[in-house]
């Protein structure tokens, strides 16, 4: 499960009270009975996009007259705790109160921050992203409330 996932995943089963919770990549339920998701390092910072966004981007390279590569991604990151953050306001709730940091999650050749420029992709197929991070968490998080139930 990404990262992104877990957490919104996390946000909805906690505001719903979902008993039965899907399972964490350590095979057990996502949140734990006393309502905290388990975390690794929340200082990670990634370079979060829009997948409809990330599509149309591919689109533009395939009509593209010649084969080139190009990074698509925002220019920009945020760390796991930003996502926290905002994931839990957005339904009324302090991540604090329910995200845990646990060294089972952390790992030993993680890398700290993976950002993409899609410098060539704007110049070249006149892409660039359109959804802010927090907009996008916000989707993410409404999907999981409806799907979490």
């Amino acid at each position: 499960m990404f990262v992104s996932r877990k957490v919104t995943a996390g946000v909805a089963c906690i505001k719903n009270g979902v008993q039965k919770p899907p399972m964490n990549e350590q095979g057990e339920a996502l949140v734990t009975s006393d309502g905290k998701l388990e975390m690794g390092d929340l200082s990670l910072k990634r370079d979060w996009g829009y997948a409809k966004e990330y599509v149309e981007a591919m689109y533009l390279m395939l009509q593209h007259e010649k084969p080139m590569d190009y990074v698509i991604g925002t220019n920009t990151t945020h760390t796991i705790e930003e996502l926290c953050q905002i994931a839990f306001e957005h339904v009324g709730l302090n991540y604090k109160d329910h995200v845990i940091s646990s060294d089972k999650f952390y790992r030993p050749t993680e890398i700290k921050e993976l950002k993409g420029d899609y410098t060539r992709a704007k110049t070249e197929l006149g892409w660039e992203p359109r959804t802010s991070f927090e907009d996008l968490v916000k989707l993410m998080v409404d999907a999981d409330l409806e799907r979490f139930k």
